[in-house]
Parts: C-alpha cells; sequence; structure tokens
C-alpha cells in the first residue's frame, strides 16, 4: 500500500514537472521575439553599411561616383563616369548623322555644279607661255601634307563611321581588323600631319592676309555672279580662307589629337572628352572643304592642277584667275615661251611637263 502511495506520488511529481517545463517553454516562445528585436534594433543604429551610398550613387548615376584607390592616375578613383555614356550618345545620335549630311551634301553640291557649270574653262584658251607659280619645295610640302591628310581622313572616318557604314558590308570580323590597323596608322601618321601645317603656315602666311580685290571676289563668288571673272593676287579670297582654315583647323586637330594620343599630359576626363568633339567636329569640316578644294583643283578649274605638279601655269590662267599676279610677273619679265619650258624641262629630266603648245595648235 504504502509502494502505491509513494509510486503515485512520484507520477504526480513528474507530471507537474512536465507542465512546469512546457509553461516555461511557452512562456520562452513568446517573449523571444519581442527580446530578439529589442537586441537587434540597438545594434542596427550603430553599424552602417560603408558601401550602402556608393551604391546608392551607382544605382542613381546623377554624377560620378569616385572612391579611394592607391593606383595613381588621373580619375583612378572614379567608379563609374556617366560622362562617357553621354559622349557615345552625342557621337551615335549627333555626330556621325551630322558628318553623313555635310559631307554627302557638299558633294552633292559639287555634282549639281559641275552639271550646270562644266567646270571653269579657260577663256581665252592656252596661250602656250608659262609663269613658274609654285617652286619645288612648295610642291613637295603640298603633297606631302595632302597625302598625310586623305590617309588621316579615310582612317578617322572609318573609327567614325564604320560601325554604321562598314560592319553591314564586311561583318564584324573583318571590321575588326580594319579598324584596328586604321587607329594604329591614324595614330602613328597624326603628328607628321602637325609639322606639315607648320611648314605651310611659315611658306605661305605672306601671301594669305586680305589684299586688294578680296572683298569683290567674295561678292561675285569667284566669278560664279556677276560676269567678268573678279581680280585677284597670287591666292584669291578663297583661297586664302581654305589657307587660314587649314592652319587653324589643322592645329586644332593636331592639339587634340595629342591629347588623345598621349594621355599622360595630366589631363583630366573632361579635357579628353572634349577634345573628342572638337576633333571629330573639326575633321570633318576640313574634310568637307578638301572635297571642295580637290574639285577645284582638277575638274572644276581647267589647267589648274599644272601648278601642283609641273609649277607653271598658262599665262592666259594666271590672267583670267589672278590678273594682279599677272601682270606683276609681266612686269618683270617672268614670263616664258612654251619652247623654253620644254627646253628646260627636257634638260631637267622633268616628268611632269605642261603643254608646250599654243591653243590654235590644240585644235582650239
Amino acid at each position: 500500500m504504502n509502494n502505491n502511495k509513494r509510486s503515485l506520488t512520484a507520477h504526480q511529481d513528474d507530471f507537474f514537472s512536465v507542465v512546469k517545463a512546457l509553461l516555461v517553454i511557452v512562456l520562452l516562445l513568446s517573449i523571444a521575439p519581442q527580446a530578439l528585436a529589442a537586441g537587434d534594433a540597438e545594434p542596427a543604429a550603430k553599424v552602417v553599411n560603408p558601401g550602402a551610398e556608393l551604391w546608392r550613387e551607382v544605382r542613381q548615376r546623377e554624377a560620378p561616383v569616385a572612391g579611394t584607390t592607391q593606383v595613381a592616375g588621373m580619375d583612378s578613383g572614379v567608379l563609374i563616369n556617366i560622362r562617357g555614356e553621354q559622349w557615345r550618345t552625342f557621337r551615335m545620335q549627333q555626330l556621325i548623322p551630322a558628318a553623313g549630311a555635310l559631307l554627302g551634301g557638299v558633294l552633292g553640291i559639287i555634282v549639281l555644279f559641275h552639271l550646270i557649270k562644266r567646270g571653269l574653262r579657260l577663256e581665252l584658251g592656252r596661250s602656250g607661255n608659262y609663269l613658274l607659280r609654285f617652286k619645288e619645295i612648295d610642291r613637295v610640302l603640298h603633297w606631302f601634307v595632302a597625302t598625310i591628310f586623305i590617309f588621316l581622313a579615310l582612317t578617322g572616318l572609318i573609327l567614325l563611321t564604320g560601325r554604321v557604314v562598314l560592319i553591314p558590308m564586311v561583318g564584324h570580323d573583318v571590321f575588326s581588323v580594319i579598324a584596328s590597323a586604321s587607329k594604329e596608322g591614324h595614330n602613328l601618321f597624326g603628328p607628321l600631319f602637325l609639322l606639315g601645317v607648320i611648314g605651310l603656315f611659315i611658306r605661305f602666311v605672306s601671301k594669305n592676309f586680305p589684299g586688294k580685290g578680296d572683298i569683290g571676289w567674295l561678292l561675285k563668288a569667284g566669278g560664279m555672279f556677276g560676269g567678268k571673272h573678279p581680280s585677284a593676287g597670287f591666292f584669291n579670297a578663297g583661297e586664302k580662307i581654305w589657307f587660314w582654315l587649314v592652319i587653324f583647323i589643322g592645329l586644332t586637330l593636331s592639339a587634340t589629337g595629342l591629347i588623345l594620343e598621349f594621355p599622360f599630359f595630366g589631363q583630366d576626363r573632361l579635357i579628353i572628352e572634349l577634345s573628342l568633339v572638337l576633333h571629330g567636329v573639326g575633321a570633318v569640316l576640313l574634310v568637307a572643304g578638301l572635297f571642295g578644294h580637290i574639285y577645284m583643283g582638277t575638274a572644276g578649274m581647267e589647267a589648274s592642277l599644272e601648278s601642283m605638279t609641273s609649277g607653271y601655269v598658262d599665262a592666259n590662267w594666271a590672267r583670267q584667275h589672278h590678273d594682279q599676279w599677272a601682270e606683276a610677273c609681266e612686269a618683270e619679265g617672268a614670263v616664258i615661251a612654251g619652247e623654253e619650258l620644254a627646253k628646260k624641262q627636257r634638260l631637267r629630266g622633268t616628268k611632269n611637263r605642261v603643254p608646250d603648245r599654243p591653243a590654235a595648235e590644240e585644235g582650239q
């Protein structure tokens, strides 16, 4: 009997122990979330993610995001710069379409002018007498600059418009080879263009200041309006304008090209971006002017190319286009007969000979 009572008492104690344990567990489960929340609140207020503000700026991209780095150099600590995307957008959406429109428009005007006017012909035909217009050093300098600029223009246009024009024609793989070669060649020959521009300035600056007859030449558009061909000296107003465009735009292209090619002068990203814009715009303007210059020096003006091949021009050509200079040469006795010039050229072995027959013998 006593044993049964002790056994019952033991079971009762075990039962109450289990109940107490369950109550304790329930109590703990009820207060644990509040305790954990209270415990987390205080550390969250004290500990701040050091990268939170940085990545918030990266996501917003409202300004260049800068950090700290041990790498030396301009903008080394800039994680992301949105101006690069702005330049890409300007290049693809504004510069390339405007360049295409300008160059295409200039070519269209040249073709239209040639179809209507058929160029400027010699009004009195050839005289058979000649004047020395450009010395050998002048011609060498001219073709040096012209050759380099044409090469730079072609490679530059490939780099500027190749993605739009060439990739659909030759594909990405071939274009990558062409673009890489264009970039290396452009960078290699670019500095030589600067030397040529400086040489042109030294050689011809004295003949390209404003002078008598320039205003009249501009008003008559070089003889397109007003009937009689306007008066001009050694260079007419149009040639003077072209000279100064070559000098100023050429120096701008050279300066910006050096900034882009050698980015260790201390220039920051903004200077490089401005250089890209100036380089692109200036190059397109100079190429557009080159189209007109090439046309007027070949098909656009009869007997004009001879001045840059042999150095001599027909006396009638000189009187028609540069009458002031022609009169000065004639007053100095500088006119050379065709037979005499042909003899000089034979003695020198000149390959680029000018026609030495009078107009009557040429079937005019």
